[in-house]
């Protein structure tokens, strides 16, 4: 009897990844610190009575930081102005109005509406208002200073911790609005994915008709959608992967490679770009003909011919040192895919983000081969054929 018992609770305990495990310790840990690392300050600015050096509510507030830091409620502003402005709602109910019973839910409901004025919404405001109104003498006593000493320093503190360490554990934060549906092209024309697909008219549409608040941004949920769309696309058409289309004959480069070379090999294999890789076949960088063009101050269309010539000769343009390698001209911030990555994720990579060409890594991180728009738009015109 016992025996099943365990067994039927075992079955109601969800079944967490390793990676699920690793992010809620990492969330735990960074709650402990923010927290610890509060208190500290708090005990050493205000001294040791517990009501004034820590409140209750900044352990929700530290839910939120770092459990939910892409969360819209959990951004700096949201934080700081939502506790304030909550803080300075319930001391003045507090003041106002002499009977806790009404003074406690008056406030909680003016915070509300005061967040959602400032457009600062974060729930543990909500505990704040009704702290300052039901803490007892001690607050009541420090009047409108509670707001800023401790609610404002404990509330700085916080968002200061999850800063850091966010940052730390490589997660984005603060979480800005980042909408991948942007034209690089900086033209009017809608995004190809969108011209056919959802676009982000169709989703602000959405969310107007919803009419509540998401504990999510607007960006995340974009991305939600896209890839909720890849996965569809996948189960139904099959899968292609990176490793099926790539090239794999390719031309490669060194950081300490030549222009010369560099553009040399751009014109005999006709491509416009080349991958820079270190002596253990990491990639490093790219070289596209843009960088040259940048680099070589070609922005005179008379001369360009001749000005290339003089770039890759090494010939200086100008008074200010000449790059002479690749390694002074790639783009180092490369975008990479795994060979084992379905194609179908570098759609809006290549249609929305102007993306061209994109290196192939093995799963030990080695270069494999390189992407490009003319390969993927093959492999999808052949696997829509066959699928016809």
């Amino acid at each position: 009897m016992a025996n099943k018992a365990k067994e039927w609770l075992a079955g109601l305990r969800p079944q967490a990844n390793t990676a699920g495990r690793t992010e809620q310790l990492r969330a735990a840990c960074g709650a402990l610190l923010g927290l610890m690392v509060t208190a500290l300050v708090g005990y050493a600015t205000l001294g040791g009575t517990a009501a004034a050096f820590l409140i209750a509510p900044m352990g929700a507030s530290g839910v939120l930081l770092f459990c939910l830091p892409a969360s819209p409620l959990a951004q700096p502003w949201s934080v700081i102005g939502g506790n304030v402005v909550s803080a300075l709602a319930g001391i003045t109910c507090a003041k106002w109005v002499g009977d806790p019973l009404l003074a406690a839910p008056l406030a909680g409901g003016l915070a509300v509406v005061a967040m959602f004025l400032l457009r600062c919404l974060h729930p543990p405001g909500g505990a704040v208002a009704l702290t300052a109104v039901l803490a007892g003498p001690a607050v009541h006593a420090a009047g409108y200073q509670f707001a800023l000493l401790p609610v404002g320093l404990n509330s700085s503190m916080m968002v200061l911790a999850a800063l850091l360490y966010n940052s730390l554990t490589g997660r984005r934060y603060p979480h800005p609005q980042q909408s991948a549906m942007q034209n690089p092209h900086v033209t009017h024309d809608p995004l190809p994915t969108a011209r056919i697909g959802f676009s982000a008219a169709d989703l602000d549409a959405a969310l107007k008709r919803y009419g509540q608040v998401l504990d999510v941004s607007r960006d995340d949920l974009e991305a939600i959608i896209e890839q909720t769309e890849m996965h569809a696309f996948g189960r139904r058409f099959g899968v292609i992967s990176c490793a099926d289309i790539m090239s794999k004959d390719v031309s490669t480069l060194v950081f300490a490679s030549t222009l010369e070379e560099a553009w040399g090999l751009m014109r005999l294999h006709q491509v416009h770009a080349l991958p820079v890789l270190n002596a253990a076949r990491r990639v490093i960088g790219i070289v596209t003909q843009n960088d040259f063009v940048q680099h070589g101050e070609l922005d005179e269309y008379r001369s360009f011919r001749q000005r290339l010539r003089r770039f890759i000769d090494r010939i200086p343009l100008t008074h200010s040192e000449k790059p002479e390698v690749v390694g002074q001209i790639m783009s180092t911030k490369v975008v990479t895919a795994r060979d084992s990555t379905p194609i179908v994720e570098l759609v809006p990579l290549m249609t929305n983000t102007g993306l061209h060409h994109i290196p192939v890594v093995d799963h030990d991180g080695r270069f494999a081969g390189i992407v490009t728009q003319s390969d993927l738009v093959a492999a999808l015109y052949e696997h829509a054929l066959g699928g016809a």
